[in-house]
């Protein structure tokens, strides 16, 4: 039986990359196979002038709120700018990129509601450790 309440600190959770040429990388904070969690929860990291590939979800949604730096989001035709503290929300079946335009990493705290896959993903990519930069930004949130 898991106990009620699960607490982790970004520095301490495994990081990820899911491709070799990706230029965003997942600090993998809860998800189903190590908190028995339905969905997943992870802060996404993104290079100078890194992107998500386009990508879209069935069943889930996807959140994604700017903790530093800044990006746009391409959806549907649309592009929204994004800076520290947006919050954008995606809906499931809309194809979308997430890109750092700023002049620094974009991190961002990332929900998939429910999971579909993601973790797995996730988990299957290549190991990472933090840098330097990546560590005073999740240090001091």
């Amino acid at each position: 039986m898991l106990p009620p309440v699960s607490l982790k600190h970004a520095l301490d959770a495994p990081v990820f990359r899911i491709s070799p040429g990706d230029s965003n990388y997942f600090v993998l904070l809860f998800d189903p196979q190590a908190d028995a969690f339905s969905s997943i929860a992870v802060i996404e990291i993104f290079t100078l002038g890194g992107a998500t590939p386009p990508n879209m979800h069935k069943d889930a949604h996807e959140m994604f709120y700017v903790l530093h730096g800044e990006g746009v989001a391409r959806c549907a035709g649309e592009e929204v700018a994004l800076r520290k503290g947006s919050a954008l929300l995606l809906r499931p079946g809309s194809e979308h990129v997430v890109q750092n335009t700023g002049r620094s990493k974009l991190y961002t705290l990332t929900l998939m509601v429910p999971n579909e896959g993601f973790a797995e993903l996730i988990r299957a990519g290549e190991r990472l450790e933090l840098d330097a930069e990546d560590r005073a930004v999740l240090g001091a949130l």
